[in-house]
């Protein structure tokens, strides 16, 4: 009886464990969406107790350095942003020290770039000098930004300049029109980003690099996406980073919303600073209005075992990009897509990317491919379900479509595009393919 008991009880584990695309067991640190108790982090260090003071109108860039200096140096403890609003250019936080925003209060970035230190930093697949973001750490273990509270980016005057700009040079880029991210994270591990609303990004919202066990939970990410639109406010760029867990966010920005980055240019696969993606998961997600869902790319040179399940779009333009660089060698390989419903323009779309690339000659470039990716469990309304090209600069091969019932205006599924194509109960405006 005790050997039937320990095999049932081996058996229930089994069924429980889940696995990667490509077989390997997802870590139980994936499961845990469990919000970090604040109080447990330390001391609590209120601004306004320290000199901050409670005007939206000045920017108060040194005195709340000053917090965080000395949290760290009496040894950690979490700056809190009480009610009210805070404007405040760069901040850097230490080891030891964490950002809490108090519900109704407001940590508001400075419309003034001036108030954005320049240092060497990740920008679009490059490492170079750059504006530096609202909030930054640096080789961090344990950092964490909570709160019911609002990070406000500022960012209209910055949205504004760039559409200017654009008129005046439509080759204008990114980078161009100087313009700081919300929150940069780079060299961290066991990072969480909870409950906070992070709106009006002047640049990309969130950027992580080379950093591992990062978890963003129920997250509000906002940017407008009429009127003066936010260019490139991505939601979260994930930049050569291992064990990431996105779940339970709202996303609604004027670009993509979940990107994997990781280098760009003919020899992005040489440059130590660069490189892949692995175990990225993004789940119980809402989308409202976003250009993708999960992009890979445009900068991004390997990505591995990508899993974005449980999600609903209420206008995307599209779900899954990947977005196929001729001047970069880029493999993208297991990526699933379990379980999508709501709206879209495209869902699948595989074509080549050429905004500002830059071809250069090398002998020995290896061909771009994508393989093993899954799509499977999906409903949805789309224009274009299957908005797929081939191309002689890179190889598709081993998708499978898996219990698919979509509308699609469109029409254009053609497994033969792809080698290697596996259809499984797939029903395109009720025909069964």
């Amino acid at each position: 009886m005790l050997a039937m008991s320990i095999t049932g009880a081996d058996a229930k584990k089994k069924q429980a464990q889940q696995f990667w695309p490509d077989g390997t067991p997802i870590s139980e640190w994936f499961s845990d969406t469990t919000r970090v108790d604040v109080e447990t982090l330390g001391r609590k260090y209120v601004i306004t107790d320290y000199g901050v003071k409670a005007d939206s109108t000045i920017v108060q860039t040194t005195a709340i350095q000053a917090v965080i200096d000395k949290a760290a140096e009496q040894g950690g403890g979490v700056v809190v942003v009480p009610k009210g609003t805070y404007m405040s250019g760069s901040l850097f936080f230490r080891q030891g020290t964490h950002l809490y925003v108090d519900e109704g209060g407001k940590l508001k970035g400075s419309e003034r770039i001036a108030d954005f230190e320049i240092r060497e930093t990740r920008i679009e697949g490059q490492t170079c000098k750059y504006f530096t973001a609202l909030v930054n750490a640096d080789s961090i273990d344990g950092f964490v930004i909570a709160g019911k509270g609002t990070i406000d980016g500022n960012g209209f005057h910055y949205w504004n300049e760039f559409w200017i700009r654009r008129k005046w040079n439509p080759q204008c880029t990114n980078k161009d029109a100087q313009r700081p991210r919300l929150t940069y994270i780079s060299n961290c591990t066991n990072v969480t980003v909870q409950d906070v609303s992070l709106i009006n990004s002047p640049f990309w919202t969130n950027h992580i690099y080379n950093s591992t066990r990062a978890r963003y939970i129920n997250l509000y990410i906002y940017a407008p996406t009429s009127g003066v639109k936010a260019p490139s406010s991505d939601a979260i760029d994930i930049d050569v980073c291992q064990d990431v867990l996105v779940h339970g966010c709202y996303m609604n920005v004027n670009d993509d919303a979940v990107v994997l980055k990781g280098g760009k240019g003919t020899w992005a696969d040489k440059a130590p600073e660069n490189g892949p993606n692995n175990n990225i998961l993004i789940q119980n997600c809402h989308y409202g209005k976003v250009h993708g869902c999960l992009t890979l790319g445009s900068e991004s040179v390997s990505d591995h075992n990508v899993i974005i399940r449980n999600c609903h779009a209420d206008d995307a333009n599209r779900v899954l990009w990947l977005k196929m660089r001729p001047d970069t060698p880029q493999h993208y390989e297991y990526v699933t897509v379990d379980g999508f419903t709501g709206k879209t323009g495209s869902f699948l779309v595989i074509r080549p990317w050429t905004q500002f690339f830059k071809p250069e000659q090398r002998d020995d470039m290896p061909k771009s491919r994508c393989n093993n990716i899954v799509m499977r469990n999906i409903k949805m309304d789309c224009r274009n379900f299957f908005d797929v090209g081939a191309s002689d600069k890179y190889d598709l091969q081993d998708f499978t479509f898996e219990n698919i019932e979509v509308k699609d205006q469109k029409n254009a599924f053609d497994k033969t595009v792809i080698e290697g194509t596996i259809v499984k109960n797939v029903v395109i405006n009720g025909e069964k393919r």
